[in-house]
């Protein structure tokens, strides 16, 4: 029995390391779509996705329209089937902010987990991360995430929930198990 759970694991590392997540990169900006602004956001988060081992096969830049957002959302996780939906922009205060809106208005299930991580990681830094309205939620089997729209701040929480993604992707895809494992067990 001790033979098969080992030779088992050692499976499942291999499948792991093989498996490329597919992730799509949407900016939220009107001054961007309108081209009044260049877009740093979206290619950062692009280039740290790539880097940890995601493929990035789709990257969008929309106004705030919540229609078009929730449009696109929905393209990408029904039609396009990528397992993550990240992005950037239109989670603040400002009155066309409506990111967070679009994304709530497509989810299947609410994720706050992450955003409420990503939230109190940038509290270490800057008190004004309390003023991120970003949501975390998943569509079918795709996980969206909203990302705040500066670089430094998509840097910070990109950063703090990462390592844990790739978990939540395998839940949620039927790809893993044991979701309440210590993650220093799973290695």
């Amino acid at each position: 029995m001790d033979i098969r759970r080992k030779e088992k694991k050692a499976k499942s590392k291999v499948e792991k390391k093989e498996q490329r997540w597919k992730a799509a990169v949407v900016t939220l900006s009107d001054k961007g779509y309108a081209g009044e602004r260049e877009d740093k956001s979206g290619p950062l988060l692009c280039g740290m996705l790539e880097e940890a081992g995601y493929e990035v096969t789709e990257v969008r830049l929309l106004p705030d329209e919540q229609k078009m957002i929730e449009q696109c959302l929905c393209e990408l996780a029904d039609e396009k089937k990528v397992d993550l939906i990240a992005t950037t922009g239109g989670t603040g205060f400002a009155p066309r902010d409506c990111t967070p809106e679009a994304t709530l208005a497509v989810a299947t299930k609410n994720a706050p987990g992450i955003a409420e991580a990503m939230r109190l990681a940038s509290l270490q830094v800057t008190p004004r991360a309390m003023l991120s309205r970003g949501a975390s939620v998943i569509r079918n089997q795709t996980l969206i995430i909203n990302f705040p729209g500066s670089p430094k701040a998509v840097k910070e929480n990109l950063e703090a929930v990462l390592p844990s993604l790739e978990h939540g992707l395998a839940i949620l895809t039927g790809n893993a198990s044991e979701c309440g494992k210590p993650a220093s067990e799973g290695k």
